[in-house]
């Protein structure tokens, strides 16, 4: 079962009022309940081979970097920001032309991306004006709720 699904569940067990959920796919099944606190139970048939240890994308000196250069981009009103917790899509379908690059001019109500959110696709839209300066995702990746994706100047 893939990592994100596994996190939306989390997300939808949290915002919600049930203290447990269950789901079943295939052979697979998770099973996420709110008590006793932190615990996450998951049942999936062994693995055939061992798995690769899970490394670090970043270095904690890049990665802190990057925190702070994001924190300076969200208190700054040229950003655009992710409304929602999803995945971020550059371009109306895969292969087609993305929707801005840098350099493009926008206006107020252009599609600047698309955020997947428990499989809804959600269009994103300029609340600015301006020229984009900065894409600061980049095409598949998970975005966080306020997470800046554009700088508009």
């Amino acid at each position: 079962m893939d990592i994100r699904k596994v996190k939306k569940l989390i997300e939808l067990l949290e915002e919600s009022g049930i203290s447990e959920l269950e789901i079943s796919e295939g052979e697979e099944s998770v099973r996420i309940s709110r008590y006793p606190r932190g615990s996450v139970s998951i049942a999936a048939p062994a693995p055939a081979a061992p798995a690769a240890p899970l490394l670090p994308l970043t270095s904690p000196a890049t990665a802190s970097a990057s925190v702070l250069a994001e924190r300076k981009a969200a208190v700054d009103n040229r950003t655009v920001t992710s409304p929602m917790v999803g995945t971020y899509y550059s371009a109306p379908s895969p292969g087609a032309k993305a929707f801005v690059e840098i350099g493009h001019e926008v206006k107020v109500g252009q599609p600047l991306c698309i955020i997947e959110a428990m499989k809804m696709m959600n269009q994103i839209e300029s609340d600015k004006a301006g020229k984009v300066t900065a894409i600061l995702a980049k095409n598949g990746d998970p975005v966080e709720f306020g997470q800046p994706l554009f700088i508009i100047e």
